[in-house]
C-alpha cells in the first residue's frame, strides 16, 4: 500500500469507522482510539487499498477490536470488584492506608503489559486454570506459568 492509497482509504473511512465504534460504545474516546488502531494495523499489513473490499476489512477489524476492548474492560472492572474490601473504617488512619494500598494496586495492574494482566485477570476473575488460559490464548502452560509468576511478583514489590 502506498502512502497515497493509504491516505485516499484514511480520508475516505476514518470518519465512517469512528462513528461505527462510536455507536457500539458510546464513547467518542474510545471510537477514536480503536479507529486509530485499526488503520494502524492496516499500515503496518501493507493490505492493499481496494474500496469496497477494503472497507469491508475495516469494519471487521474494528468490530474485533472493540471486542477486545470490551473483553479487557470487562476483565479489569469485574477483578476489582471482586477485591473484598473489609476494613475498619471508623479509624481514619487504616482508611487512609486501605485506599493508598487500593491505588497502588490498581495503576501496578493498569501499567502491567496487556499480555501479563490479562492472563492475571484471567485467573483470578475468570477463575480459568493455567490449561484453559493457554488454549484461550493459544500459549504453552509454561508461558502462562511465567507470567502469571512476573505478574505477583511486580504486584508483591509495588505493595510492599
Amino acid at each position: 500500500m502506498t502512502r497515497e492509497d493509504f491516505k485516499q482509504c484514511f480520508d475516505l473511512y476514518f470518519d465512517v469507522i469512528r462513528n461505527y465504534v462510536y455507536y457500539r460504545s458510546g464513547n467518542a474516546d474510545v471510537a477514536s482510539d480503536i479507529a486509530q488502531d485499526v488503520f494502524l494495523k492496516l499500515w503496518e499489513k501493507q493490505i492493499d487499498f481496494e474500496g469496497a473490499r477494503t472497507k469491508s476489512l475495516l469494519y471487521k477489524m474494528a468490530s474485533d477490536a472493540f471486542v477486545s476492548y470490551l473483553r479487557k474492560n470487562n476483565s479489569a472492572q469485574n477483578y476489582v470488584r471482586s477485591i473484598p474490601l473489609h476494613w475498619d473504617d471508623r479509624d481514619p488512619q487504616k482508611t487512609l492506608q486501605h485506599q493508598e494500598l487500593s491505588k497502588r494496586y490498581e495503576q501496578t495492574l493498569a501499567a502491567l503489559p496487556e499480555n501479563m494482566r490479562s492472563v492475571f485477570l484471567m485467573n483470578r476473575v475468570d477463575e480459568m486454570t493455567y490449561k484453559e488460559i493457554a488454549d484461550c490464548l493459544k500459549l504453552s502452560v509454561k508461558a502462562v506459568e511465567k507470567r502469571m509468576s512476573a505478574t505477583i511478583k511486580i504486584l508483591k514489590k509495588a505493595l510492599i
